[in-house]
């Protein structure tokens, strides 16, 4: 997409072609808008795309909706891993709790998919989509709000272009330089852990079994894999993180083994490694004037309840929602501040809750005093034997809890929409 001297323009430019970025130019195609889709690195370049690296992500079953409404998910499915059931334990207490998807209901409780398969999958249904215009490798560097529209500066190759959009998505993650230059604040807490993220061979298979195992150096959670193997999540302080990943692979593995236990029969090998450092951030609003944060723009997790991107997600295809009703309401401008305030008042509440959810369960099973880790065990042992209380976890952790946006439901936006 070439640009004239002055600013070429289109109804919403999407900063950041990441899994959220990415799915949100999918979700916009029905809507007849001018979208424009602006990432730094061209997939197939032989540049790796921070999104679509070597991590698992854990879909919950209304993502899994999200990605069949926008015909990407046949291209993931070959590489996804259902979990069938998840098994919570805190390592040393007796207490556990167990969620079976067949006790719901529900096939699965979630997949696990490469990063790389839900990138490949969805920049391949962006090359079938003409309604969206990429423009890549580029990168903006500054933005001008101006009365009805910002405009984006781009440097694409050291060739400078300018695009006029009535409504900027920050999609460009947890250090956005838009919502930083829309004066947007965010609130970091930083929860001094680093994720040693990593693939393991185990002795036994999986049976499609998701592990949460609190320890008191962090949590492990343990990720079944469509090729029998497994993805882990190792929680440490930050020092022992670096030690860790310099041991040799059988130091590590042993190290791991000592901590997750017996329930995989043991570890024979183990992936490359990397670590992570962990925070908890919040933007202070999800909208700023013709702006709108998405994804890890708007929130980073901890990993622990798997509940990141699916919420990132339910940001794009929520804001692709209330366009798509303005639309149908008679709505022109898509930057209208009246859209702008209902997507952000949706996406307080989802964010809220979830929040506090991971956040409450870090910071409940970080607490080593010894009547807590009692009251734990017992609440763990309770909680197995409720089923109500499953039936309400298990809502959260397939993405059904709250106002669940159309696409999630496998509701096309649009009725015509194929």
């Amino acid at each position: 997409m070439n640009f004239p001297a002055s600013p070429a323009e289109v109804d919403l430019a999407v900063v950041g072609g990441g899994l959220v970025g990415a799915s949100l130019a999918l979700a916009l195609a029905p809507l007849g808008l001018r979208v424009a889709l602006i990432e730094a690195v061209l997939p197939g370049s032989g540049e790796q795309q921070p999104s679509f690296d070597e991590r698992t992500t854990a879909l919950a079953n209304g993502t899994v909706r999200v990605f069949e409404a926008l015909q990407v998910w046949s291209r993931m499915e070959r590489e996804a891993a259902p979990i069938r059931r998840i098994h919570v334990s805190e390592q040393g207490r007796f207490g556990s709790a167990r969620i079976d998807a067949a006790e719901q209901g529900l096939a699965s409780l979630g997949y696990v998919v490469p990063n790389r398969v839900i990138g490949a999958a969805l920049w391949e249904g962006l090359s079938r989509t003409p309604a969206v215009h990429v423009i890549a490798p580029a990168m903006v560097v500054a933005a001008e709000l101006q009365h009805d529209a910002r405009v984006l500066q781009i440097d694409s190759g050291g060739r400078m272009m300018a695009l006029r959009a009535r409504l900027v998505v920050a999609a460009d993650g947890a250090g956005s330089l838009l919502r930083e230059q829309a004066g947007v604040g965010v609130q970091r807490v930083e929860y001094q852990q680093t994720a040693i993220i990593a693939t393991v061979t185990t002795q036994r298979f999986h049976d499609h079994v998701a592990y949460e195992r609190f320890t008191p150096d962090g949590p492990i959670a343990v990720l079944p894999l469509q090729d029998g193997r497994c993805g882990i999540v190792w929680a440490r302080k930050p020092t022992e993180a670096a030690r860790l990943l310099e041991l040799l692979d059988d130091e590590f593995l042993a190290g791991f083994q000592a901590a997750f236990g017996l329930r995989l029969g043991r570890f024979l090998r183990v992936g490359q490694r990397r670590g992570y450092e962990l925070t908890l951030s919040r933007a202070a609003s999800h909208v700023a004037e013709r702006l709108c944060v998405v994804g890890n723009a708007a929130q980073g997790l901890h990993p622990i309840a798997g509940q990141g991107f699916n919420l990132g997600l339910r940001d794009a295809v929520s804001l692709a929602e209330v366009l798509a009703d303005g639309i149908a309401a008679g709505a022109t401008d898509v930057g209208d501040p009246k859209l702008l305030d209902a997507y952000a008042r949706w996406r307080a509440e989802d964010q809220h809750r979830i929040v506090a959810f991971t956040d409450g369960l870090v910071r409940l099973f970080a607490t080593p005093l010894g009547a807590v880790r009692g009251l734990r065990s017992a609440a763990l042992l309770a909680f197995d034997a409720f089923p109500p209380a499953k039936s309400a976890l298990a809502r959260l952790s397939v993405g059904a809890a709250g106002r669940i946006p159309r696409l999630a439901r496998g509701v096309p936006l649009v009725r015509d929409a194929r």
